[in-house]
C-alpha cells in the first residue's frame, strides 16, 4: 500500500485562494509533480505582465508550470507527467472529459460551497450577498458538467461578519484540512461518493461588472451584503458628481438622518437608505488611495447633503 506522499499529483488551480491552498498542502507533504494554471495576465496602467498566484508558489518550490491558453486543445504534457490524480480549486476553465480521463485516481474539485448549493463562478460571494450564515468547501468529483460530481467530504464555515477576503481566508483553512483529512482514504477507495440532489441544486452566477453598482435602493441589510461581498475586490460602488466611490466597509446604525441616498458628513460618513442609515468604514473615491471613512469625512465636507446613486 503506498503512502500517501508517494502519490503524484497535478494542481490545478490561478488565484490567491488557490495558492494558498497549493502551499499548504505542499508543505503538508503531498508530492506535486505539475501545476496547471491560467495565463499571466498584465496588471496596472503599464500593462506589466505578473505571474498568477499559484505559478509563484510552484515556482519556489520548483515545480513545473504549464499554462495552457485552452486546456481543452493543449494537454498533451500531461501523460508525460503520469499523474496518479489531479486536484483542483479555482482554475477558471472548464476541463474537458480528455483531461478528466488522463489520471488513474481521477480529478478531484474543491469547491467553495457546500454543494449542491451554489455550483458555479462565484459561490464565495454570493453565500454573503444572499446573507447566508454558513457556506463551506466540498471536496468533490470532477465531470465534464459544472460542479456536478459525486461529493466525498464537506468541511463547513460560519459566515460572522466576514466579506470576500476574511471569508476566503476560512475557506484556505477549510480546503487544507478536508484534503488531509480524507485524501487518503480516497486513494484507498474508503471515501463513498454522494450523488448530488439535482432537486436542491442552486446556482453561484459569475460577479459581473453590472453587479458592482450598489442599489441605493435596498434595504439596509441588503446593501451592507453586496459591499461585503464585493470587497475588497472588485469592491461595489456607488456615483457621487460623478466619481465612483467605492464602498468596502459598512454598518447599520440606528439614527435615520435624511431621504434614501443622501450622504451626511460630520465626523464620519452616514449613508441613508430606505430603512436606516449605514456608517461608512472604509471607502475609496476614484483615483484615490483606500481610506478609513473619518478621514474621507474629515478631507471632503463639501459633500455634505448631496446624493449618491
Amino acid at each position: 500500500m503506498k503512502k500517501l506522499n508517494e502519490y503524484r499529483i497535478v494542481f490545478m488551480g490561478t488565484p490567491e485562494i488557490a495558492a494558498r491552498v497549493f502551499e499548504n498542502l505542499i508543505n503538508f507533504g503531498l508530492n506535486f509533480v505539475g501545476l496547471i494554471a491560467q495565463e499571466d495576465k498584465p496588471v496596472g496602467r503599464k500593462g506589466i505582465l505578473e505571474p498568477v498566484a499559484t505559478k509563484i508558489v510552484a515556482q519556489k518550490y520548483n515545480i513545473p508550470v504549464f499554462q495552457p491558453h485552452r486546456i481543452r486543445k493543449e494537454y498533451e504534457f500531461l501523460y508525460d507527467l503520469k499523474p496518479d490524480l489531479i486536484l483542483t480549486m479555482a482554475y477558471g476553465q472548464i476541463v474537458p472529459q480528455a483531461v478528466l480521463d488522463v489520471p488513474p485516481y481521477g480529478c478531484l474539485n474543491l469547491h467553495g460551497s457546500l454543494l449542491p448549493k451554489y455550483r458555479g463562478a462565484a459561490p464565495i460571494q454570493r453565500a454573503i450577498i444572499n446573507g447566508d450564515k454558513t457556506t463551506g468547501i466540498t471536496l468533490m468529483e470532477m465531470i465534464d458538467k459544472m460542479d456536478a460530481g459525486r461529493m466525498y467530504a464537506k468541511e463547513e464555515v460560519t459566515i460572522d461578519n466576514d466579506n470576500y477576503s476574511s471569508l476566503c481566508l476560512k475557506l484556505v483553512d477549510a480546503a487544507t484540512k478536508v484534503v488531509q483529512d480524507n485524501l487518503y482514504d480516497y486513494f484507498n477507495h474508503k471515501l463513498v461518493g454522494i450523488v448530488q440532489d439535482e432537486s436542491e441544486v442552486t446556482f453561484a452566477d459569475k460577479i459581473l461588472p453590472s453587479d458592482e453598482k450598489l442599489d441605493i435602493n435596498f434595504d439596509c441589510e441588503q446593501f451592507i451584503n453586496f459591499v461585503n461581498g464585493l470587497s475588497f475586490e472588485p469592491g461595489g460602488y456607488v456615483y457621487i458628481n460623478d466619481k465612483k466611490l467605492k464602498i468596502l466597509k459598512a454598518h447599520k446604525v440606528s439614527s435615520h438622518l435624511g431621504e434614501s441616498g443622501q450622504l451626511s458628513i460630520k465626523k464620519e460618513i452616514v449613508l441613508s437608505l430606505v430603512d436606516g442609515d449605514i456608517v461608512l468604514d472604509v471607502v475609496q473615491l476614484e483615483g484615490k488611495k483606500r481610506m478609513d471613512g473619518k478621514s474621507f469625512a474629515n478631507g471632503n465636507r463639501l459633500l455634505d447633503q448631496q446624493f449618491v446613486k
